[in-house]
C-alpha cells in the first residue's frame, strides 16, 4: 500500500517511521529545501519514549539527552519549593521507559536519520489533496501529482490541510506567549538549579531544564497577555502579545528581565545571563470532532495543537503516528477508511482531554498571589506528600498499542 505523509516535523517523521514499519510504501513531502527543525528544549514522558523505542531509535535518542532525577516545583518570589517528584530511575523502573530531556534538533535528528532518503521530497509545497473512492492525489507546487491510498497531514499547527478537509479555521492565540533561550551549563553551574525546575507566579511560570547531556539548560519564561498588559496600554498589549507562533522572533534587549522582575534572584540571573533570547506567541486549535476524511488524516499538532504546559505535544504526536501505524498494519487500500475511523477513535478523545489539561495547568501556574496560589500550593503539596510521580504520570503507564479497540 502506498502513502503520502505532508510535513516532516516529529509528528511527519514518526508517521513516517510507523507507516514503513507496518509494511508499507511511504512518501514524505516537505516543503522546507533541507531537514531543519529549529526550537530548543522538549520533554519526553515515558508514554513516548516506549513507542520510540518499538521503533529502533531509543538508545541513539536517549544517548543525546538528559535524565532528570526530579522535578521541582517553586515559588516565584524566593524559590521556596512547593513540592517535588520523581523522575529518574524511579520513573524508568514504575512505567518500563525513560523520562528524557532534549534538544529538539537531537530528536528530529534522529528521526530524520532512519527514513531513507529515496523516500523523501524536500522542497515541495502541497497546494491541494483531492480523494475519490479508489485513491487519493497531493499536488504540489510544482504541478507534480502524487496518488497514494493513503494521505496523512502532519503538516503543523498552521496546517492547510486542516482547512481543506474541514473548512476555515484558524490557529487560536492562547492569550500566552514564552520567552526561550539555551545557556551553557558553566554559565549556570554556581546558581544550584534543580534538573527540571517549574517556578510558578502571578501571571507567569519560568521552566528550566538540562538538554543534550547536560551541557546547555533550557529556559522557557511564559507570561500571560493580562500579565504583560498591567505595566503596558491595553493596545500595545493586544499587538506585543499576539506575536506570530514563530521559533525565530528575537525579544528586546532586556524585555525578559522586565516582565520577571521581583522574581527570585536565580531565575533573574538565568535570565540576565542568557544572550540570545526569542520570544513567540502560542498558539492552539480548537478540538475538531473528527480528523479523517476518506483515505486522508491528520496527525500531530494539525490535528490538536496544544499549549506546552504538561509536555505532550510532541508525545500526543508520536502516539497518534504509533496508533496510525498499528490500525494499519497488514490493511488493504479497500480498509484505508476504515482503518482511519479506529485510528480517530482511539486516539481523538485522548488528545482532546491532554488539550484540556495542558490548558487547565496554565492557569493554575498563574494564580495571582493570595488565598488561591496558598490553596494550590498547599493541594500540590499534600498530593506530593502521598504520591512519588506528578498526578499526569498516571497517563505514562498507557501503552497505546495495548488499546486496540475496534
Amino acid at each position: 500500500m502506498r502513502a503520502v505523509v505532508v510535513g516532516a516535523g516529529i509528528g511527519g517523521l514518526a508517521a513516517t517511521l510507523s507507516l514503513r514499519r507496518a509494511g508499507h510504501e511511504v512518501t514524505l513531502v516537505e516543503q522546507a529545501a533541507r531537514f531543519t527543525e529549529i526550537g530548543a528544549g522538549i520533554q519526553l514522558a515515558p508514554n513516548a519514549t516506549r513507542l520510540l523505542r518499538r521503533l529502533g531509535l531509543l538508545d541513539a535518542i536517549a544517548a543525546q539527552a538528559a535524565r532528570p532525577s526530579h522535578v521541582s516545583f517553586r515559588t516565584w518570589s524566593d524559590g521556596a519549593e512547593i513540592c517535588r517528584y520523581a523522575l529518574g530511575r524511579a520513573a524508568e523502573d514504575a512505567f518500563g521507559a525513560p523520562y528524557l530531556l532534549l534538544h529538539r534538533a537531537d530528536l528530529h535528528q534522529a528521526l530524520a536519520a532512519a527514513v531513507p532518503p529515496a523516500s523523501v521530497r524536500l522542497n515541495s509545497v502541497v497546494v491541494g489533496i483531492d480523494q475519490d473512492d479508489e485513491s487519493a492525489t497531493v499536488t504540489t507546487a510544482s504541478g507534480e501529482r502524487l496518488r497514494a491510498d493513503l494521505v496523512v497531514a502532519a503538516d503543523g499547527i498552521r496546517s492547510a490541510a486542516r482547512q481543506w478537509l474541514f473548512g476555515a479555521d484558524e490557529a487560536v492565540f492562547s492569550g500566552t506567549a514564552a520567552y526561550r533561550a539555551l545557556l551553557p551549563a558553566h554559565e549556570v553551574a554556581d546558581l544550584d538549579l534543580p534538573d527540571l525546575g517549574i517556578w510558578l507566579g502571578p501571571g507567569r511560570h519560568f521552566v528550566h531544564y538540562w538538554v543534550r547531556r547536560g551541557e546547555l539548560l533550557n529556559v522557557v519564561a511564559v507570561v500571560t497577555a493580562e500579565a504583560r498588559a498591567e505595566a503596558r496600554t491595553e493596545a500595545k498589549a493586544e499587538a506585543e502579545t499576539a506575536a506570530a507562533e514563530s521559533w525565530t522572533a528575537r525579544a528586546e534587549p532586556g524585555e525578559q528581565l522586565r516582565e520577571f522582575d521581583g522574581w527570585d534572584s536565580r531565575v533573574l540571573d538565568v535570565l540576565e545571563r542568557a544572550g540570545q533570547v526569542f520570544r513567540y506567541g502560542i498558539h492552539t486549535r480548537v478540538p475538531l470532532a473528527r480528523w479523517n476524511i476518506g483515505r486522508v488524516t491528520l496527525l500531530g499538532d494539525s490535528a490538536h495543537a496544544m499549549v506546552p504546559f504538561q509536555a505532550q505535544g510532541a508525545a500526543q504526536a508520536i502516539m497518534d503516528a504509533a496508533v496510525l501505524g498499528d490500525v494499519l498494519t497488514g490493511a488493504t487500500p479497500a480498509e484505508v477508511p476504515d482503518a482511519l475511523d479506529r485510528y480517530v477513535r482511539r486516539r481523538l478523545a485522548t488528545a482532546t482531554t491532554m488539550q484540556a489539561n495542558s490548558a487547565r495547568a496554565g492557569d493554575d501556574f498563574h494564580l495571582p498571589d493570595g488565598p488561591e496560589a496558598q490553596a494550590r500550593n498547599a493541594r500540590m503539596s499534600a498530593y506530593a506528600d502521598e504520591h512519588v510521580f506528578l498526578p499526569q504520570a498516571t497517563g505514562w503507564a498507557v501503552d497505546v498499542l495495548d488499546d486496540r479497540r475496534s
